[in-house]
């Protein structure tokens, strides 16, 4: 089961860096942030903390993007 939210997350992340070198904004920061959210999943139940700590830094960034897209 990890290994597959790994790579569908991988997928997302890669998915969201493209939307946004293409400016696809807000959707580059869904997408992005739901393969954030999966490898931060990823790395809590394989008790990998650089994974962890990787992304689940960025999950704070993202909720900026959504907060700002929202007002």
């Amino acid at each position: 089961m990890i290994d597959f939210i790994k790579w569908l997350s991988t997928i997302l992340v890669l998915i969201g860096i493209m939307l946004t070198n293409l400016n696809f904004y807000p959707l580059n920061i869904f997408i992005h942030g739901s393969g954030a959210i999966g490898w931060t999943l990823a790395g809590y139940l394989s008790s990998d903390r650089a994974i962890f700590t990787n992304f689940g830094l960025q999950i704070p960034l993202f909720l900026i993007g959504y907060i700002n897209l929202f007002q």
